[in-house]
């Protein structure tokens, strides 16, 4: 049964389709590949490693060793951390690492690595430049992200392109980051159990609702508890999978190593495929390069905006390196790559019940009663720091077009129809409304990475300072 849109025929709504599904396809292949790819090799050579070179610090700095009191913003450095890997850490850690593997082979994890790793210094530039470009509000609270670092990191004859980048971010807010999400969470509920999608969606809508209304600080409190939750679950019951295989885990990582680099057809074909399937992957899971994890950011209590960069930049290590390398373990470890009993799912549903398989092979019936719970609970995570990434799109847009006085109205607007589309997007599919988002989440990267290579000297410039007051040992420390 097709859905009606906006009272099109359809041949109409298959030739939108069709084209939103090429967009898709042309936006998250080589061209946004190379820009991410490129923006990370030139962040890390320019910074000189910072992501390597901080790690120690970065975790001084969430533990809260530099933390004044009256520091300015709404978040500790853990929570805007927590915040930030709670929309990362979703169906892209368990269902598309499982896609990667089964159309590009276990040579994809390596290049998931390669990105992880240079998403980590894209990390850094981004959220440096969100923090200090950010926006106080009288009212105390703050707003920032890659619209306001444009507008006021490049001046007002590029505020055309801080008005696009809050277009795409508040549009790819209800597709990637909500109805794709609940939708797929939902069909392997369904799949599973049997439970009826309206149940699960009308569960997920009411909890969106509940934390989304209490703002950043009630998102920031619950992802704090949330997510380092779902993380130990979910790597404990993949860890024991893997640890009773131990004897398999030298050949594994032989496999990874040997087919990144081999041209010899694998589960999915060529080079191009294995290097394509890891890249991809790993861009869409940890969002280096997109900007939307600087917006949670700019949220953090602090005057330095290096020392927050410096914690962001362990997002994509966690995300990719550590929690999506977990599940690539597990899979390739087991064997499973096989699709079969899986066609007509789509990719993402194929993928959870290939990670499914991967646990009941070694535990049987862990994977079928566990796996859907995590998703449920990953892909919940993920809407609700979403939620607040395209709230402050439109609080930006409001801002710039009507004034501070439209702001209230426009958000609380805003939550209601993102907290219906969650609804929606559990119960029926509507895949022109999903690719049109997840076309708009792709473009983010271009204002996005502009804005970060323009502002290049002034990264390179805060961030020397920064490292001479730090060895000099002119920063106070509290704890």
């Amino acid at each position: 049964q097709q859905t009606v849109l906006f009272g099109l025929a359809a041949e109409e709504q298959s030739a939108i389709a069709k084209f939103m599904s090429t967009l898709v396809g042309y936006v998250w292949n080589w061209p946004l590949i190379i820009l991410c790819v490129g923006a990370g090799l030139t962040f890390t050579i320019l910074t000189k490693g910072v992501q390597f070179r901080a790690f120690g610090h970065a975790i001084d700095v969430i533990r809260g060793k530099y933390d004044h009191p009256d520091d300015h913003g709404e978040i500790s450095h853990f929570k805007a951390l927590t915040s930030a890997l709670s929309a990362t850490l979703g169906l892209g850690n368990i269902a598309g690492v499982a896609v990667a593997i089964t159309a590009g082979g276990p040579g994809a994890v390596f290049w998931m690595w390669v990105i992880g790793f240079l998403g980590m210094s894209v990390k850094f530039v981004e959220c440096t430049l969100s923090m200090k470009y950010r926006h106080e509000f009288a009212d105390g609270h703050v707003g920032g992200g890659p619209m306001y670092t444009i507008e006021r990191g490049l001046g007002k004859g590029w505020s055309w392109m801080a008005i696009l980048f809050a277009v795409l971010v508040t549009a790819a807010s209800f597709g990637g980051g909500n109805m794709f999400q609940t939708n797929q969470s939902t069909a392997l509920m369904e799949y599973s159990f049997g439970v009826d999608p309206q149940i699960t969606g009308g569960v997920i809508a009411g909890l969106v609702a509940v934390v989304i209304i209490g703002g950043i600080k009630r998102i920031g409190t619950v992802t704090s508890l949330l997510v380092p939750v779902m993380v130990v679950a979910y790597m404990g019951g993949a860890l024991l999978v893997i640890f009773m295989n131990a004897g398999k885990i030298p050949e594994t990582f032989g496999l990874i190593f040997s087919n990144a680099f081999s041209a010899e057809p694998l589960v999915g074909g060529t080079l191009g495929v294995v290097i394509t399937q890891g890249v991809r992957r790993a861009t869409f899971s940890n969002e280096a390069g997109l900007g939307s994890a600087a917006i949670a950011h700019a949220a953090a209590k602090t005057k330095q905006p290096v020392r927050e960069g410096i914690v962001a930049s362990l997002g994509p290590f966690i995300d990719t390196v550590v929690v999506c390398t977990i599940t690539a373990l597990l899979i390739i470890i087991t064997g499973q790559y096989d699709l079969s009993g899986t066609e007509g799912m789509s990719s993402t549903l194929q993928g959870s019940v290939v990670t499914a398989r991967a646990f009941d092979s070694t535990i049987d019936g862990f994977g079928t009663y566990f796996l859907p719970f995590a998703v449920l609970m990953f892909s919940i995570s993920t809407v609700i720091s979403w939620s607040y990434y395209g709230e402050k799109g439109v609080e930006y847009l409001a801002r710039r077009l009507a004034g501070d006085g439209a702001i209230k109205g426009a958000v609380t607007l805003y939550r209601g129809l993102f907290c219906v589309a969650a609804y929606i997007g559990a119960v029926r599919g509507l895949d022109v409304v999903l690719n049109f988002s997840d076309a708009m989440l792709g473009l983010q990267a271009v204002p996005n990475l502009i804005a970060c290579f323009m502002l290049l000297p002034v990264i390179l410039k805060i961030t020397k300072t920064y490292f001479k007051s730090l060895e000099a040992g002119e920063f106070k420390v509290y704890k």
